[in-house]
């Protein structure tokens, strides 16, 4: 089909623009993107869909979300099915929790949002010296995010409303200390254990299989001998490096950039100046900060008649005390460093020179200016390297945008190589071996990249031999690839793998040998107690295993307290079997007071968050929820020992 497109692409725009105009003109471009958006259905929530896109897009941004927080998670984790079916569920629980909030009229007072938006430390970072909302900062902050500063209010507003849902469980529940008491006695239990074990390594010893025995192995499993799937590949990466090495700066253009920035560029000029302070809170009474403010005065005509002694008065006056047992001393800061007011009084003085009464938030200053300094200016050969890669890192930043479409056009146009895109655009022309669908152990960049290899083994890359289309592998980076030679999966011939054949075979057969042996053991020693040939016993609970394999542990701590001391038998499958004798019940020593009010506060933790759980659980039957996509069962490509035959 694409053969067809590319060969007769006139009369396809002919076709299209028959078929897609129409489509406009009858429904609008906003009734063609709903048309389009709508998609499957993959749950539903009080009669309203959440579709197949809604799903995709929050797994991606879920999926951005955590790659930009933790750069080196592994995308594979991100992209399995149980990842996606969580994001499902945490988008069923978002509707479900927003249609309470509606039905029962929970809704957030602007006061209440003003101090949500106030107490939030992202926001606080972006406040000026003054105390005031940087707004340009802001409206990038909600840019980032997709939003205008409304649009993003507008969100933190729904979310505090949705909050209030679960807040009435979440925030009044408790335990009683006596009931939390019993509980986390019975938990934290301990049991005095023997363990018998019955190791599969044991029995290996004793199996001989045959040859006709590793062939039959071998003809049922052939799906644990299976080669994947293996590709030579060649493939471009358009990233800003790439687009750089294409950039010259003009020897002119980098001096014109030193002579306009040389300042700048040698550093910011810092000032040193001491300070007397009186405090007066700005929404302090205005007596009293009238009363601060005559008493400044006095100082500064003190300080003024005796310059001399401004570091003295400080120590006996100022009530910074960060700086007063210092005579005032600030010791050096650049512009950004102090309140406004205090910065534009000391950056307009001369060294030597004493301000003005300074008024601020934090109460009234008088400053004095004790140095200046200058930073050198440093020469245009000192600074020519940083010019000129801070000059290509902007013009490739600019010109990304416009060489990602011819790249993504090219790779497109001329399917069948890659080369003449790499020529055009000056690109490496890189080779891989063996390249597998799952990235392959130690593999890095793009080769680990899973929508890059998704692309690569997709049908028309591995039938046609097409290139693929342009990839985005990272921000700012675009990778296109195609196969050069496919060795599609294969199962091994027996040859090749008659010693790994021999070693599953061993391992079931030992595995077998191992429980029947501990299967007759356990029989014997229920009828015989005494002639049960038991280790030592050890002291085990859920807090203290000691290695204890957790099978065994939940075994033992399964037993009825009742009937000890008493045997119990634990199947291991690969690993063997075991015998387990449980001797007695060991009472949970008493804890520390602290340790006593610690346990029951975590206790509670968890019986709110089972009430929470259980009040979701009735707001999703409220709210007849329904999830259409089927949640994933894990698989494995190897079949259990116990089942391989």
């Amino acid at each position: 089909m694409f053969d067809f497109v590319r060969k007769h692409t006139k009369i396809m725009m002919f076709v299209m623009f028959l078929l897609i105009i129409p489509s406009f003109v009858l429904f609008g471009i906003d009734g063609y993107n709903r048309f389009r958006e709508k998609g499957e259905a993959v749950a539903r929530v009080g009669g309203h869909d959440i579709t197949q896109g809604e799903w995709d897009a929050a797994h991606k941004s879920e999926s951005d979300r955590l790659r930009a927080s933790m750069p080196n998670l592994d995308a594979k984790l991100l992209d399995s099915p149980e990842a996606r079916y969580a994001t499902l569920e945490r988008l069923v629980r978002e509707r479900v929790l927003a249609q309470a909030a509606d039905k029962f009229k929970l809704t957030t007072s602007d006061a209440r949002l003003a101090r949500d938006l106030q107490e939030n430390p992202t926001i606080a970072s972006l406040r000026l010296p003054d105390g005031k909302l940087d707004m340009d900062r802001y409206r990038q902050l909600a840019a980032s995010q997709g939003m205008t500063p409304e649009g993003f209010e507008a969100r933190v507003r729904h979310d505090l409303s949705v909050r209030q849902v679960e807040a009435g469980v979440t925030t009044t529940g408790f335990a009683a200390a006596g009931v939390a008491d019993v509980s986390l006695n019975a938990f934290f239990e301990k049991r005095e254990v023997q363990i018998a074990s019955f190791a599969t390594a044991d029995f290996a010893s004793k199996v001989n299989p045959t040859d006709a025995e590793l062939e039959a192995f071998y003809k049922a499993n052939q799906a644990l001998f299976q080669a994947p799937e293996q590709a030579s590949i060649e493939y471009v990466v358009l990233d800003l490096d790439s687009v750089k090495k294409n950039i010259s700066i003009s020897e002119s253009d980098l001096k014109s950039y030193y002579d306009q920035n040389a300042a700048r560029l040698s550093g910011n000029e810092e000032r040193r100046a001491s300070h007397i302070l009186i405090n007066a809170a700005k929404d302090a009474p205005a007596a009293d900060r009238q009363k601060a403010k005559a008493r400044a005065d006095e100082l500064l005509q003190a300080v003024r008649k005796s310059p001399d002694t401004f570091a003295e008065v400080a120590k006996k006056n100022s009530q910074d005390t960060g700086s007063a047992a210092n005579g005032g001393d600030l010791d050096f800061f650049a512009r950004g460093a102090m309140v406004k007011p205090f910065e534009e009084a000391a950056f307009a003085m001369k060294k030597g020179d004493i301000s003005d009464v300074v008024e601020s938030d934090f109460g009234y200053h008088i400053i004095k200016l004790t140095d200046i300094k200058t930073p050198k200016q440093r020469s245009f050969e000192e600074l020519r390297a940083g010019i000129e890669a801070n000059l290509k890192t902007q013009q490739a930043s600019a010109k990304f945008a416009e060489t990602a479409e011819a790249f993504t056009n090219g790779v497109y146009e001329q399917s069948d190589s890659l080369k003449p895109v790499a020529d055009k655009l000056k690109l490496e022309l890189r080779t891989a071996a063996n390249v597998m669908r799952k990235p392959a152990p130690g593999a890095t960049g793009v080769l680990a990249n899973a929508k890059f290899l998704a692309a690569i083994f997709g049908p028309d890359a591995v039938e046609k031999k097409r290139n693929t289309e342009a990839v985005e592998t990272a921000p700012n980076q675009l990778t296109a690839g195609r196969i050069t030679q496919y060795t599609p999966a294969r199962t091994m011939p027996f040859a090749d793998v008659r010693s790994v054949v021999r070693e599953r075979v061993v391992a079931v057969r030992a595995a077998e040998l191992a429980k029947k042996e501990g299967m007759e053991k356990l029989a014997a020693w229920k009828v015989a107690p005494a002639s049960a040939a038991m280790p030592t016993a050890v002291i085990v609970s859920r807090d203290q295993s000691q290695n204890v394999l957790p099978q065994v542990l939940g075994a033992a701590l399964r037993v009825e307290a009742s009937a000890l001391p008493v045997f119990v038998g634990v199947d291991l499958g690969a690993q063997g079997y075991a015998v387990v004798r449980v001797n007695k019940i060991v009472p949970r020593p008493a804890p520390t007071e602290a340790a006593a009010k610690q346990d029951r506060a975590q206790y509670a933790q968890w019986w709110t968050g089972a009430e929470n759980q259980a009040y979701y659980g009735l707001l999703k039957e409220r709210f007849k929820v329904e999830i259409m996509a089927a949640r994933p069962v894990r698989t494995s490509t190897d079949l259990p020992m116990s089942a391989a035959k």
